[in-house]
């Protein structure tokens, strides 16, 4: 990305008939143009700046006689899904968070015009030849990162049975299949409770023991979980390799723990899954010993359902949509009541204003 140079500041002098020495009339050179990036709801991907990775915003034109400044060059405005992460690929700074739609961010800043020799004219120089070059437009190399927004993240290991829970109880239809690693891009999917109360969830890729380092795809799909409000730790009951549940229940939220703190302080209920391949008499022991081993202060919520048969998701969905419109009224509440001390505290400093000006009229 660069940003418009800038125009040159122009020396010029008024030279008309019986004026043979007007003085200096050298404009300004114009602004560059300046890159923007904008979040657009309409938009889903990145995959226009994959073929496209060159933007150079047009450079301001150069002053001129007469007092006549340069023209700015045009803005570049650039429409990204909203997600998008953008960092400078030099240093590693997060230059701009597009988390909602029309949210926008200066990413290459044009550079400023120059000033033409009409400002430095004085009583003792009144026919300065000085004037100054435009600065240099802003040039940068940036990374496009888009995270998946989602209010719910599914996290579990290959065949956990994420996939086929995401299509019981939304729209979404990922590929499924009797073998791990199916899913290998995020899906997301609306769950719709009435006409005006849903909430958006993610099918994340199973993960496997080392993705904290990077292992398989761990780091790209672990930093998809960072926005959601509420992760949903979905455990097979029955593994097809016969592996323990708890240990392996144990394992990835090691891995979470290794990866990020945030994500672990994140709210984390636990579903396990396939109940329909337990045999009746053996599922009281077994959600006896999952729950011991992976709550045993009670403090999390735990279901056990079938995604597969759509037993118990139901349960689930309306436990989920509770907790997120609790949420949203709490997050209202603080908005609230942060506008009200703003409002006291300026209330505040408009009153001590008014009486400092009433106690030097005194």
């Amino acid at each position: 990305m660069q940003g418009g140079n800038g125009g040159n500041g122009s020396a010029s002098f008024r030279r008309e008939k019986f004026i043979p020495r007007g003085g200096p009339n050298g404009g300004d050179g114009g602004r560059g143009g300046s890159v923007w990036a904008v979040g657009d709801e309409n938009i889903n991907t990145l995959i226009d700046y994959r073929y496209t990775k060159k933007f150079v915003a047009p450079s301001g034109e150069h002053g001129m006689g007469s007092d006549c400044y340069g023209k700015a060059g045009k803005d570049i405005v650039l429409r990204m899904p909203v997600g998008t992460v953008i960092t400078d690929a030099e240093s590693g700074e997060v230059i701009a968070d597009l988390s909602s739609n029309g949210s926008r961010a200066l990413v290459a800043a044009g550079g400023k015009g120059g000033l033409g020799n009409l400002h430095f004219k004085s009583p003792t120089n009144r026919a300065p030849r000085q004037f100054t070059l435009g600065e240099p437009g802003q040039r940068r190399t940036l990374n496009l990162e888009l995270k998946v927004l989602a209010d719910v993240g599914l996290l579990g290991y290959p065949n956990a049975g994420k996939s086929t829970f995401i299509t019981a109880v939304s729209n979404a239809r990922p590929k499924i299949a009797d073998y791990p690693f199916t899913t290998m891009s995020p899906h997301l999917g609306v769950v719709r409770i009435e006409h005006e109360n849903s909430f958006v969830i993610a099918d994340i890729p199973g993960l496997i023991e080392g993705a904290a380092e990077g292992a398989g795809l761990g780091h790209e799909f672990l930093r998809h979980l960072e926005r959601t409000k509420l992760l949903l730790h979905v455990i097979d009951a029955a593994p097809f390799d016969e592996t323990d549940p708890v240990e392996k229940a144990h394992a990835l939220v090691r891995e979470l723990g290794k990866y990020s703190d945030t994500l672990m302080e994140k709210p984390r209920w636990i579903v396990i899954n396939k109940m329909d391949l337990v045999p009746e008499e053996k599922r009281p022991e077994l959600l006896s010993r999952l729950r011991e081993a992976l709550d045993p202060e009670g403090t999390r919520p735990f279901f056990a359902i079938s995604a597969a048969t759509r037993e118990g998701t139901q349960e689930v969905v309306r436990a989920i949509a509770q907790f997120l419109d609790e949420l949203r009224r709490e997050e209202r509440r603080q908005k609230e009541a942060e506008a009200d001390r703003r409002f006291v505290s300026e209330e505040g400093a408009a009153e001590g204003t008014d009486d400092a000006s009433g106690n030097e009229a005194a």
